[in-house]
């Protein structure tokens, strides 16, 4: 076997501080540094990171960084930020942060000269079609301007522009109506198309391959729902359709006008892909100034973990902390909490980003990963309602769930004192879960045993910028935690299999098709599936 994280000196050296301070208290770490709260907090991009609230010390922190100075965080950083193709499996550079870095500033530029002057090319491509269709200047087949857009995409291609939407909703044109389709269940597409007159609406076909076999169901079923409403003419699937691809001759075979693709490269990953053109949608719906200030956001917050010391570094030290509890504390899962309805798909958004990015078991030298962890399970809803729901398990289960609670100084619906009543639900929850409360005499289920971990990250109030940095923000903490696990956080070959195995089962459920020699499993329920249920099985009517 080779060189494994654990064989590392400051990694050994970590688990000997572990065993050291694992049973500190959060209240006698802040009762002896009273200025711990100053203390342990970075700020950049304009976001603000308090992690007093976790279980470490000035030690703690120290030997956090050189762990990662170590596993060569700094090398690593320098060669994503050149172009290096980093992406071992596939052979790739990885510079999503070309897709926002200012023009001429894009430091990969020479060794990946696409990822320079032809990142702008497309924006201002992207911006010119944007600002048409927001005008009312693009015209559908009949001759009637676009109101509806429908995204049709699945992971990276929905979940980015999903979420940029619900978060950047406050600054859309509320005279376009947005949907998007992800899901292979006609559900999906019938919902979203119910209430949409054909001849207003727009579809963004979003596959880099435009072979992704969800995408092109669906986008063949919207093809199928135009034409039949508007008159059959095939012309009319130039009018209404566009495509996110490099597949320049599928785009053509399906009938949509090249002059209308909006490209991108092998290096933009999916879940790292919304500020590429896949980001169509959210230009549309927020104005091309607005999804350039995304951008601006995205870039500050690059710049700052290319530079600034570990630790003042945000991404960074969000990334060690996760390590930290992942490796040492044992901790199988992290809790986002936005308190702001605008962020509600957030968690989701990031459920890809890490998952993806992080659930592997071999390392870049293609070694099985056998005694350490790799990424933890991320998950969350929005503030205040997660508080009636999961956070009894955060506050007195028996499982330890850092958390991440993110807020903002200002709202962008004022509504009474709403704002300042869900802020301070921000600051009670994370100083509960942190300092806890006896319980009284007999009444042990009282007890709220505290020393639960926390980052709070405030901003001024929820910005395109502040989005932006606030991505960018988690792109970069997991791009830490898999320097320091030595895995590759680009590729996805997880995804694969099932798919494969989808295809290959897809003949079998028709009823007269012979049934495989699969596992008695899969078997009985594709029986199940062709022949229905035996009629002692049916729910009986209750009368």
């Amino acid at each position: 076997m080779g060189f494994m994280l654990t064989d590392r000196a400051s990694y050994k050296a970590l688990e000997a501080h572990y065993q050291q301070i694992k049973e500190r208290k959060l209240q006698e770490l802040f009762d002896e540094d009273a200025g711990r709260g100053e203390r342990m907090r970075a700020e950049a991009a304009g976001l603000y990171l308090d992690y007093s609230k976790n279980r470490i010390t000035d030690e703690t922190l120290g030997l956090l960084v050189g762990l990662a100075e170590e596993c060569g965080l700094r090398e690593r950083i320098d060669a994503m930020f050149r172009g290096d193709k980093i992406n071992s499996t596939e052979k790739r550079s990885v510079l999503h942060t070309a897709l926002r870095a200012p023009r001429g500033q894009c430091l990969a530029a020479a060794a990946v000269p696409e990822a320079g002057e032809p990142v702008h090319e497309v924006l201002e491509h992207m911006a010119a079609f944007a600002e048409k269709v927001r005008a009312g200047e693009w015209l559908g087949h009949t001759g009637k301007p676009i109101r509806n857009i429908v995204n049709i995409g699945i992971g990276g291609s929905d979940l980015g522009p999903v979420m940029a939407y619900e978060a950047l909703r406050h600054y859309s044109d509320r005279k376009l109506t947005f949907r998007f389709v992800s899901n292979v269940d006609g559900t999906d597409f019938s919902e979203a198309t119910r209430d949409l007159a054909a001849e207003e609406t727009l579809f963004i076909v979003a596959s880099k391959t435009f072979t992704t076999l969800e995408t092109l169901a669906n986008a063949e079923s919207a093809k199928k729902w135009a034409l039949e409403k508007l008159g059959g003419d095939t012309a009319a699937v130039a009018k209404h359709f566009v495509a996110v691809s490099t597949a320049a001759e599928e785009v053509a075979a399906f009938g949509i006008d090249t002059e209308n693709m909006f490209g991108f490269w092998d290096w933009v990953g999916g879940r790292y892909s919304m500020d590429s053109a896949i980001g169509l949608s959210t230009m549309m719906a927020i104005g091309p100034e607005n999804f350039g200030a995304m951008l601006g956001g995205f870039h500050a917050m690059d710049e700052h973990f290319r530079t600034a010391p570990w630790e003042k570094n945000l991404p960074v030290l969000m990334g060690l902390l996760t390590v930290w509890y992942n490796n040492f504390f044992g901790a199988q899962t992290v809790a986002v909490l936005p308190y702001d309805q605008y962020l509600k798909r957030f968690p989701a958004y990031l459920q890809q980003l890490t998952m993806e990015s992080s659930g592997k078991g071999v390392t870049l030298d293609g070694e099985a990963i056998v005694d350490y962890q790799t990424g933890p399970i991320f998950w969350g809803e929005p503030g205040t309602n997660g508080q009636h729901s999961f956070y009894q398990l955060i506050h007195q289960g028996t499982k330890l769930v850092p958390s991440d609670f993110i807020g903002f100084r200002q709202t962008l619906n004022p509504l009474g004192r709403h704002h300042d009543l869900l802020m301070a639900n921000v600051f009670a929850q994370s100083k509960a879960l942190a300092f806890g409360q006896a319980a009284p005499a007999g009444e042990p289920y009282r007890n709220f045993a505290g020393n639960r971990p926390s980052n709070t990250i405030l901003a001024e109030k929820l910005t395109p910028a502040i989005l932006g940095a606030l991505v960018a923000l988690y792109e970069h903490s997991v791009f830490t935690q898999g320097v320091v696990w030595n895995i590759n956080p680009f590729d996805q070959f997880g995804v694969q299999l099932g798919k494969v195995l989808a295809q290959e089962i897809l003949p079998s459920l028709a009823k007269d098709a012979p049934l495989p020699a699969y596992d008695s499993s899969t078997v009985e329920l594709l029986k199940r599936y062709r022949e229905g249920w035996p009629p002692d099985a049916a729910v009986r009517r209750f009368d």
